[in-house]
C-alpha cells in the first residue's frame, strides 16, 4: 500500500458538480496542520488549486499523484495554520 492510498480521499466524480467545491472546502477547513487528503477527479482540478491559493495563501501544498488522461489524483496538505 502506498502512502497516498492510506490517506482520506474525496472522489468528486460521484458528486454533483455544484456540490464539489463546497465539499472539498469543508474538508480543507477541517484539515489539521501536517495532514492531507486526496482529491480524485475526471479532469485537471487546476481552477480549484487557484481558488485554494487565493482563499488560503501559503497554507496548503498541492501535489499531483496522477495526471490523467482519465483520472487525476491530487494530494492537498495543510502546511500552516491560518
Amino acid at each position: 500500500m502506498t502512502e497516498s492510498a492510506a490517506l482520506p480521499f474525496i472522489d468528486v466524480r460521484t458528486i454533483q458538480p455544484r456540490e464539489r467545491h463546497p465539499k472539498i472546502f469543508a474538508m480543507v477547513d477541517e484539515l489539521p496542520v501536517g495532514k492531507s487528503f486526496v482529491i480524485v477527479n475526471d479532469h485537471d482540478p487546476r481552477p480549484l488549486h487557484y481558488q485554494l491559493q487565493a482563499e488560503y495563501p501559503g497554507q496548503f501544498s498541492w501535489t499531483y499523484l496522477e495526471s490523467g488522461p482519465e483520472v487525476w489524483r491530487v494530494q492537498v496538505g495543510r502546511e500552516a495554520a491560518a
